[in-house]
């Protein structure tokens, strides 16, 4: 029997849905692995470039030299110092030297303070240079050139934040430790002028902390007088010490000049040692920087200089998992045990269960007539299931390697991939509810190319399966996947089919068991009636993805996403009209189908340019905070317990998780109870402090919970399972110290 129009339209439609989905997913990929560096740079110039230098002309035995890092920066945009301030993160440089070279600490030139609303930000702007001194090894050959590579990183700003990063190297020769080495001419103004932004030791000074003003005086440095200080600034090291968007009053007297501030935390402890950086500026606008160390040091940090990176993360936990296992410790085999189990978990996942009851409906209506073409339903859908974890697991680990901060569920980081499964659910959805005839079109796609081609439906069901079930994480997967970024590309890919594998091995195994099926009530009245059913879960799904979606684009996005899934329902309708209109109307169907599909593509494509910044912090509830580094540190440092969420809008486990554990009163009352800060970190859009927090501990993806005990910056943390339950969180809330508990405001009143 000939196909009709309708299934041929509904056909050709569903085709073009699934490429598109495939399209989309690897455009959000590419878009991701350039970073959004690089859709800033489609709309212009580069926003930094970078370049590495050596200064002397040949390296010579066991001398240290310097290196600088040079960092040209788009005009209006900046990057960090070692504190960044209210938000942001310090470059980083990730050494790869010869045997036996030393890398020192970053020298950080004098910082500018740089306002964003109501934040007072650290950084830089214009050209800037990072300087580092390399030490040879004392039996360097004098032959030949050396080679340094560096890998640096770096966080650039303006209105939105775009992570970027750079692979470079430089070489010199190598010379005989005989003589003298003079500076390359070629890089000797640029160390000049390196060497003008780095500041100088500044002696004499001296803090006061009285409540909440902290003060800092130091003498003028010689040859300076008041009439020619026309600003001064002071930048400390500490993150979580000064009111950063507060004035800084200053007063010169006696040759002296004294900085009053607001400080941060009034009530914490005593403090002991201060450092940081005086910037003053002249009459003339010149600026030069003083660095400031008072008191001793405490002994863990006694050895740092001050140009020590200060962006302090909490070392890896070693606490438990919910799997007993970290992403640190596991073995090939544990993981990818640990990532087929995950995957099977998946199957009963709310992204999941919908679309694959759809394909065991299919086959109880007579898609599989015989015992073999259900066994090669089953292996068509595990086929499309495994091409798509291994598609991902490909995309995921080339943006990595190219300097993207991405992770699991990566791609409903993309507004157009949310959008596009929206629409895809949304299409399912009208075809189920009978607006359509989809369901045969749907598990026969393909059907009049070749008999084995009729399996297309069940690929295609596969891939649709894994791409929905991203945003989903269960138990045993977040190890398993933190494990797999950290390894190579076969390894990694490894454990992503072992995921994949566990996705679609129920219903394959459901295939090839046909006593199963036979099991199964009877074709009649009541599948049309589960059919038409199933539908909801799909208009469910959709929603929730437009939800999502209206948590990363502007309204104007929002309203082009809903304008989009008007025009998939025009399709749809269009194409059922095909069938029943005569040859000219049949013709005019098929316009208004094709023109619908490319208002739906086009809502698609203008999504994107709608999306909020990246690492923009959604709103938060009372009693709730949103995740900052800085801010973790700075309770880390008083001594607080915590407790940190990281989560996602995309992120099914994380909602359950949440409506079932962390915003019940039982949970909130203990959390109260026991004076811990609640954190909730949002990676519904890209947040580098995230993703770096999220990879300290093994993780690819969200959900994560962590507990601080309230002992410390260098703490390590509980990690909680990713399933939640209040008597989980209660339990490793009881099990804080007694005297965190007896914690009150204005002190610490433990005996």
């Amino acid at each position: 029997m000939a196909a009709s129009p309708t299934g041929r339209a509904l056909r050709a439609t569903m085709l073009a849905f699934g490429l598109a989905i495939l399209a989309v997913f690897a455009l959000a990929a590419q878009s991701l692995t350039m970073g959004d560096a690089a859709l800033a740079n489609q709309r212009g110039n580069d926003l930094v470039k970078a370049d590495l230098l050596i200064e002397p002309s040949a390296i010579q035995p066991g001398k240290p030299f310097t290196v600088a890092l040079r960092l040209r920066t788009k005009e209006h945009w900046h990057t960090y110092w070692r504190n960044p301030g209210d938000s942001g993160l310090p470059t980083e440089i990730r050494w790869s030297l010869p045997p036996g070279f030393r890398a020192g600490p970053i020298q950080w030139p004098t910082p500018q303070r740089l306002p964003v609303g109501p934040l007072m930000n650290f950084g830089y702007e214009g050209e800037t240079f990072l300087l580092t001194q390399i030490t040879p090894p004392a039996d360097l050959a004098p032959v030949g050139r050396v080679t340094l590579k560096a890998d640096a990183s770096w966080l650039v700003c303006e209105k939105e934040c775009i992570p970027g990063g750079a692979s470079l190297s430089a070489s010199a020769p190598a010379a005989p430790d005989v003589a003298s080495v003079a500076p390359d001419p070629a890089s000797a103004q640029a160390f000049a002028l390196a060497r003008d932004q780095q500041p100088t030791p500044l002696s004499g000074a001296t803090f006061d902390a009285s409540g909440d003003a902290f003060t800092v005086t130091a003498p003028l440095p010689a040859g300076m007088t008041a009439d020619e200080i026309r600003d001064a600034a002071f930048f400390p090291v500490d993150e979580s010490l000064l009111e950063n968007a507060a004035p800084q009053k200053r007063d010169i007297k006696d040759g002296k000049l004294t900085l009053t501030m607001q400080r941060s935390a009034p009530a914490s402890a005593a403090l002991s040692h201060l450092a940081g950086v005086i910037s003053l500026t002249a009459a003339s606008g010149a600026t030069r920087g003083y660095e400031i160390s008072i008191g001793d040091p405490p002994p863990a940090v006694a050895s740092l200089p001050i140009s020590q990176p200060a962006f302090a993360v909490p070392p890896r936990a070693t606490a438990p998992t919910s799997t007993g296992a970290d992403a640190a410790s596991l073995t090939l085999w544990m993981a990818l045990v640990l990532a087929f189990a995950g995957g099977m978990v998946l199957n009963l996942m709310p992204c999941v269960f919908p679309v694959l009851s759809i394909k065991v409906l299919s086959l109880a209506q007579g898609g599989g007539k015989t015992p073999r073409a259900m066994r090669l339903h089953g292996l068509s859908y595990g086929a499309g299931v495994l091409v798509s974890f291994v598609a991902l697991a490909a995309m995921l680990i080339a943006a990595r390697q190219a300097g993207a901060s991405i992770g699991w569920g990566f791609q409903l980081q993309s507004p157009p991939v949310v959008a596009l499964l929206a629409y895809v659910m949304f299409a399912m959805g009208l075809g189920l509810s009978g607006a359509v005839q989809l369901g045969a079109s749907w598990s026969g796609l393909g059907d009049r190319l070749t008999r084995r081609a009729s399996y297309g439906g069940s690929f295609f069901t596969g891939i649709l399966a894994a791409v929905v079930a991203s945003p989903c994480t269960g138990p045993f997967m977040g190890a398993a996947i933190g494990f797999s970024l950290t390894q190579s590309a076969g390894m990694a890919i490894a454990v992503f089919i072992a995921l994949g594998a566990g996705l679609a091995f129920p219903f394959v195994l459901l295939t090839f068991l046909p006593a199963l099926m036979k099991r199964m009530p009877r074709p009649g009245r009541w599948m049309e009636i589960l059919k038409q059913a199933l539908a909801f879960p799909l208009y469910a799904t959709a929603a929730w993805l437009i939800w999502v979606l209206s948590q990363q684009v502007s309204p104007i996005g929002l309203s082009l996403a809903l304008g989009g899934l008007v025009a998939v329902a025009l399709a749809i309708w269009a194409a059922g009209l095909a069938a029943a209109a005569g040859r000219g109307g049949a013709i005019a169907a098929r316009v208004v189908v094709a023109l619908a599909l490319v208002i739906a593509v086009a809502c698609i494509w203008r999504v994107d340019e709608t999306r909020h910044a990246p690492g923009a912090v959604a709103a938060t509830g009372e009693g709730v905070e949103p995740f900052t580094q800085q801010r973790l540190n700075a309770l880390l440092t008083e001594r607080k317990p915590v407790l940190v969420n990281l989560t996602a809008a995309w992120c099914i486990t994380c909602m359950v998780n949440e409506r079932t554990t962390l915003d019940t009163a039982s949970v909130r009352d203990a959390m109260q109870a026991r004076g811990v800060a609640y954190l909730k970190g949002d990676w519904t859009n890209q947040n580098p402090e995230i993703t770096a927090l999220l990879a300290r501990f093994g993780r690819g993806g969200v959900p994560l919970y962590l507990v601080y005990r309230g002992e410390g910056v260098e703490e390590a943390p509980v990690v909680l399972p990713q399933i939640l339950t209040p008597a989980t969180v209660i339990e490793a809330l009881s099990a804080l110290p007694a005297r965190i508990a007896l914690r009150k405001e204005g002190g610490d009143h433990t005996p």
